[in-house]
């Protein structure tokens, strides 16, 4: 059995509201075994007593960082350090940066070139530069709304949609969802890029692997996620795409060009 990778959150609260924190808790087991859970900003201020009753439910330490100078912002000086004293420090296998701010960047980049997991979570408006630097980026506003929407819908789905209308469907949830057309890739680039996957990397009979396509996809965009278009699984995002045929073969599941 594999041992489970140990990952570090460092959360900007300055630059995150709160009610994301059960979301970016949820969304970081995934990758693995929380080991170090820090939150910076400047405890003091009263704009920060949203996030104190969270750091117990959570046991997330606080790390506290004076604002010493006006329009300085010194926690992300703080969370900064602190990445890489863990990265040289601490045994850990990756780092999930928790902030809409594009200063985090090129420290993204950094422990990606060291060998570490990236994975960023933020706001729609994050800039496009961050998301890249990661290898997955979670855009957190549109999982929020989009986690509350299955969870009042308890499951109902029509079946009776036409492929267009379904693909109307997917993109106004996505902009329901961001409430911004930029809050994630298109689907027409995105089914450009499937496209150009399969015929780089497809078997001419059987096409693609699900699974493979989909972390090519990843690869290509790290803020991709078929949860930002309305859909909780690849195959049923996949299903819009009149240039695509999904092919079962025993338990697997292979994409093909049309």
């Amino acid at each position: 059995m594999a041992e489970e990778k140990r990952f570090a959150v460092l959360i900007d609260i300055e630059n995150i509201t709160p009610k994301y924190i059960e979301l970016i808790m949820n969304e970081a087991s995934n990758y693995g075994n929380i080991t170090i859970k820090r939150a910076y900003g400047d405890w003091t201020r009263q704009s920060s007593s949203t996030w104190r009753g969270k750091l117990l439910d959570y046991s997330i330490i606080p790390m506290q960082q004076f604002n010493n100078t006006f329009g300085k912002n010194s926690s992300d000086s703080a969370l900064i350090i602190d990445a890489m004293n863990i990265l040289y420090r601490s045994n850990v296998d990756g780092f999930i940066l928790v902030s809409s701010d594009s200063d985090f960047t090129r420290l993204a980049a950094t422990l990606k070139e060291e060998g570490k997991v990236v994975v960023g979570m933020g706001e729609s408006k994050t800039p496009v530069a961050l998301r890249n630097a990661c290898d997955y980026f979670k855009v957190l506003d549109l999982l929020y709304k989009e986690t509350n929407k299955t969870a009042g819908k308890k499951g109902q789905k029509k079946k009776t949609q036409s492929k267009q209308k379904q693909k109307k469907d997917y993109e106004d949830d996505a902009v329901e969802a961001a409430g911004t057309a930029e809050a994630s890739t298109d689907l027409d680039t995105i089914e450009r890029a499937i496209i150009s996957i399969i015929e780089a990397n497809g078997d001419e009979d059987n096409g693609m692997y699900i699974g493979t396509l989909g972390n090519s996809l990843i690869r290509r965009y790290p803020d991709f996620d078929t949860r930002n278009y309305g859909a909780g699984k690849l195959s049923k995002f996949l299903e819009q795409f009149d240039s695509l045929q999904l092919k079962k073969d025993g338990n697997s599941t292979y994409v093909r060009l049309l």
